[in-house]
């Protein structure tokens, strides 16, 4: 769970993931994003692949990232009941008759 919340500590990595949650992205895509170097963005990726928080599959010349987002909900759900919430997976998702639909 270290690992985890170390990745989550930074808010670019946040952003990734925030990205990732719309579709799987190439590198290239996801660093178009950001005004920081390729080793910085390299980095970054590490961590969070390391945390099991995305998964990379190399296409061609490309590398695509896909969210995990079962690894962030476990992860939560574990220290939300370290913290005495005993909340399951059905409580913690979002309903979706109260999401937003966006055209």
């Amino acid at each position: 769970m270290s690992s985890i919340f170390k990745a989550l500590s930074d808010p670019t990595r946040r952003r990734v993931l925030e990205l990732l949650r719309a579709r799987p992205m190439t590198a290239g895509d996801i660093a178009d994003q950001f005004n920081v170097s390729k080793p910085t963005m390299s980095a970054h990726f590490a961590i969070l692949r390391e945390a099991g928080l995305v998964t990379s599959e190399k296409h061609g010349k490309s590398v695509v990232y896909q969210l995990q987002l079962s690894v962030l909900e476990d992860a939560l759900l574990s220290f939300a009941q370290a913290f005495g919430l005993h909340l399951d997976r059905a409580e913690a998702e979002p309903d979706a008759s109260k999401q937003e639909i966006k055209p």
